[in-house]
């Protein structure tokens, strides 16, 4: 049995969510989340709160017991980048930059293994 999660438009680059995520994949749901609480990194609540929710979909559509799940899958892709046409970020020689706001989406797959 699986049981899914995701967060979408999550106004953060992924490469700074994978950077997270790879500490809770192939763990038990709650070593995941004690090793989430403590990292100091601004994409950890967002995935405490996603995989919250994979637990929550898996027990109340499965009936799978919490305890014995596992965090089998986090995927973090790219989501859409804003683009601001009258922001720039000063460069070297007189140029400028445009400034991107990267955004990601998170998908977080538990299993009971099974």
């Amino acid at each position: 049995m699986e049981a899914k999660s995701t967060i979408k438009h999550l106004r953060m680059p992924a490469r700074k969510v994978r950077v997270v995520a790879r500490e809770a994949v192939k763990r038990p749901v709650g070593e995941a989340l004690d090793r989430l609480r403590f990292i100091p990194k601004s994409a950890s609540p967002h995935l405490i709160k996603v995989i919250k929710s994979a637990v929550a979909n898996a027990s109340k559509n499965f009936g799978a017991d919490a305890e014995a799940l596992v965090v089998k899958a986090i995927r973090v892709d790219h989501g859409p980048t804003l683009k601001y046409a009258r922001r720039f970020m000063p460069r070297a020689q007189g140029r400028a930059a445009k400034i991107n706001k990267r955004s990601c989406h998170v998908e977080v797959i538990v299993t009971d293994n099974k």
